[in-house]
């Protein structure tokens, strides 16, 4: 046997050759004794090597009066060293002492999914295990088994995974894992599917729900954990069955009690099963425009149906259905003030026609249509031009001779330009004028006029109108003004009498920016579009035109299929005009350099890029029309914070209005789990000015 004492800070001795045993019992006697000295006689003990962290100081007090083991022994040191704030790890065969907070970046025993804790080191070890969770999420674990770890150790969710990553000691992490193993249990039982005999499916559901305090199964937390606490139930109409998922056994039990209770035969189905009246409220369809259509169905089938019968010798009635009833379409009736239908049909025949009823009365898509209308025009004009006019003589001469060059009209004519200036009213054209004008018989006379001139002008405009509208709806909207314009008149000027009574008919037009759009959503998640848009303006320089104001038009009308969520070209116009107009002295106009003083030239280019771009998005539910809003107010809002004025002391009006703070958000779990729209950014950004050169 080995045996251990310490009289003075610490005398260790062995039994020779005992260590060739490593079963031999031992017995410890330390009395504040150094860690370091009570560390290298275990590394004895064990056959190991130990190193001591040059952190650890102090005295340790560990005395076991029964021989044990020499495994037991080592936790007993482990556990006298954790009173100290101190612990051992073990990495790669090597024994380490170093203070508690470090013990979590000293091990290197890992281990995964293993919650009975077989696989982890014994005794007081430190190590690290990965828990993955089947049901419960990670992140609610965590706030439950954080206070019972220690403190210098850690706890960590990974969602992505839903798993756990502890590291603590070793019989903690056992017992972590027979707590995590009783939690991470399914929180809703099984699928089960329940067939109604009497009652219909899609009428019986939200009526349980309601009775047991349920609207909606909440949605799975992240990591694919089951946290589904509340009651789903569905209604399968083609079955005419429930399905349901409970939150527990006690639950689904509720649920079948209140089914079974509930799903009786009607009352007045007892008597007369022609005389039966049903009343269905529609939740999304129109009553009038279902009933046409409920009506057409039953009368085409009562019409198919009625040869095959009268063939076979019956009465003409097919599968439940009253071909005389159909006809005359007294089976269906709309109340619009309630936007329900009333039925009168037998059992069988309202079953038929109320499956029908519940596919028709599906939430409508809905299409959120932006468009984009860009237009870029440059325009660039240069003029230049050199007159002159002479007189050969003298004055009293009976002939004098003139001599001269005059290009263009108007103010850009030498003539008119002096003309002008002896009657005191001269309006040169725009640009640079150098003229010259000779004193003539105590008269000044314009007698040389040169003129350039260069012009540019560019326009960028950007149109992007939206719209929101339901499938197969058609939804317009204008932008514009409404302009008259005269399409007739009559005056009686050629009346004996003095009185003029004038006439005039007007039409008013629409001026500005339409757009009409029929969305069609098909399964695969591709859009048709039917388009018609327009651009309109009137011509400046018309309106007061006799024969009424000139506009400029640009129309688009087209059908095109269009991917949720992606952008389309529709259309547009790459135009470039160049005119260029010389005037000149025929021979001198030609000479190089000198012939500048005999000719005026003018050039001018207009290019002009128009483009009409298209993207339509689809909204489903009311969580992605929540979105879209609240996305497209957050645009607005934020423009107008951004455009206020200067703050100023002397006009003191320093605020212009912003749109309040929208309405919060519903709640995920209420409105079921998100489904991401294709792209909901706005379809451009206006750029910000480039800084100047």
């Amino acid at each position: 046997m080995v045996w251990a004492t310490a009289t003075f800070p610490i005398d260790v001795w062995a039994q020779k050759g005992a260590l060739a045993n490593a079963s031999d019992p031992v017995t410890l006697n330390f009395q504040n004794a150094e860690i370091e000295a009570v560390a290298r006689t275990f590394a004895s003990i064990t056959g190991k090597n130990v190193v001591v962290d040059p952190r650890v100081k102090g005295t340790l007090t560990l005395v076991i009066d029964q021989p044990v083991s020499r495994a037991v022994a080592l936790s007993q040191f482990v556990a006298a060293l954790r009173l100290q704030g101190f612990t051992l790890v073990e990495a790669s065969g090597l024994y380490k002492v170093v203070p508690e907070a470090e013990a979590k970046l000293q091990t290197s025993a890992v281990t995964v999914d293993d919650p009975d804790g077989r696989a982890i080191a014994g005794g007081n070890q430190i190590a690290t295990q990965i828990f993955k969770l089947n049901h419960e999420s990670a992140n609610n674990l965590v706030p439950v088994l954080r206070p019972l770890i220690s403190p210098n150790n850690t706890i960590n969710a990974s969602p992505g995974s839903n798993a756990l990553v502890i590291t603590d000691y070793a019989d903690n992490l056992r017992r972590l894992g027979r707590i995590i193993a009783a939690m991470d249990v399914a929180n809703a039982t099984d699928v089960e599917v329940i067939g109604l005999k009497h009652a219909i499916a899609s009428d019986l559901a939200p009526l349980v729900l309601r009775l047991l305090g349920s609207t909606s199964a909440v949605a799975p937390a992240t990591g694919g954990a089951d946290t589904s606490f509340k009651t789903t139930l569905l209604a399968e109409p083609r079955s005419n069955a429930l399905i349901v998922r409970a939150s527990n056994a006690a639950q689904l039990a509720l649920v079948r009690s209140l089914v079974s209770k509930l799903d009786q035969p009607d009352a007045s189905s007892v008597g007369d099963a022609a005389g039966n009246i049903h009343v269905v409220y529609l939740k999304n369809a129109d009553a009038t425009k279902l009933a046409t259509t409920l009506r057409a169905a039953m009368s085409g089938q009562a019409q198919a149906a009625a040869p095959t019968a009268a063939g076979q010798g019956g009465p003409g009635v097919a599968a439940g259905v009253a071909p005389s009833a159909s006809t005359t379409g007294g089976q269906i009736q709309a109340d619009a003030a309630t936007n329900s239908l009333i039925i009168t049909a037998p059992e069988p025949q309202y079953r038929q026609m109320r499956a029908v009823i519940d596919k028709l009365d599906a939430r409508r898509a809905q299409v959120f249509v932006e468009s984009l209308i860009a237009e870029v025009s440059v325009d660039k004009a240069a003029e230049f031009g050199i007159q002159w006019q002479g007189a050969l003589g003298n004055a009293g001469d009976g002939v004098i001779g003139l001599l001269g060059t005059n290009f263009g009209a108007g103010g850009k004519n030498i003539i008119d330009l002096a003309v002008g200036a002896a009657s005191g009213t001269v309006a040169p054209a725009r640009g640079l004028n150098i003229g010259a004008a000779p004193r003539t018989n105590g008269v000044y006379v314009l007698g040389f006029l040169a003129r350039f001139l260069e012009d540019s002008g560019s326009g960028n405009v950007l149109s992007t109108p939206n719209l929101l509208t339901l499938d197969n709806e058609e939804a317009k909207i204008v932008i514009g003004q409404n302009v008259p314009f005269v399409t007739g008149q009559f005056t009686n000027t050629g009346s004996t009498t003095s009185t003029v009574n004038p006439f005039q008919t007007i039409e008013r037009k629409d001026v500005g920016l339409t757009l009409k759009v029929k969305p069609q959503i098909s399964e695969n998640g591709t859009v048709k579009l039917a388009i018609f848009q327009e651009v309109s303006s009137v011509l400046a320089s018309t309106v007061n035109a006799v024969n009424g104001p000139t506009t400029n038009k640009r129309t688009i009308e087209s059908n095109v299929l269009v991917e949720d969520g992606s952008i389309v070209v529709l259309g547009g116009l790459l135009q470039d005009e160049y005119a260029g107009n010389a005037e000149k002295v025929p021979g001198l106009g030609d000479v190089p350099l000198f012939g500048n003083l005999f000719k005026s030239e003018a050039r001018s280019r207009k290019k002009t890029n128009l483009m009409v771009f298209l993207r339509p998005v689809v909204v489903r539910d009311a969580r992605d029309s929540e979105r879209l809003s609240l996305d497209r107010y957050d645009l607005m809002r934020s423009g107008l914070k951004d455009n206020q004025p200067l703050p100023s002391s002397l006009v003191p009006v320093n605020e212009s209005p912003t749109l309040p703070l929208p309405p919060p958000a519903k709640s995920a779990n209420a409105l079921g789990a998100p489904t991401p729209l294709p792209n909901t950014a706005p379809l451009i950004t206006l750029p910000t000015a480039p800084a100047a050169q």
